[in-house]
């Protein structure tokens, strides 16, 4: 006898839920290390180069203004010579600083999980 599928217990999302637009810009290339690494303060482009040191400069160009467009970001050019510019997280990105929290707490409980199996 063929098993029947449960039916939800969830409603399905909502047609305008955005849900599905802000995981897919959190899970771009370098979102949540760029996340990571500005939540101590604003850090300069060559800052953020060097902490994430396997990304290209093309690649960290456009993610940072991927973020910045999407309001993720503060893009600030200092007064220097030559101009640099430093990078800083607006209030809305802030408020998924519990999120990133929460997800290395789950990472290392996975982490730690994947190494006693291994063991096995």
């Amino acid at each position: 006898m063929p098993l029947r599928p449960k039916p939800a217990t969830q409603p399905p999302l909502p047609n305008d839920c955005p849900l599905e637009d802000v995981l897919s810009l959190l899970a771009g290339a370098w979102t949540v290390q760029i996340l990571w690494f500005l939540r101590a303060g604003p850090r300069r482009f060559g800052d953020l180069r060097r902490d994430l040191a396997r990304v290209s400069t093309k690649v960290l160009t456009n993610r940072l203004r991927v973020m910045q467009a999407h309001g993720l970001l503060e893009r600030e050019v200092l007064p220097s010579n030559p101009p640099q510019v430093e990078y800083s997280l607006t209030p809305m990105s802030r408020e998924l600083e519990p999120l990133l929290n929460s997800m290395e707490q789950v990472a290392r409980r996975l982490k730690l999980h994947s190494h006693q199996v291994e063991k096995l």
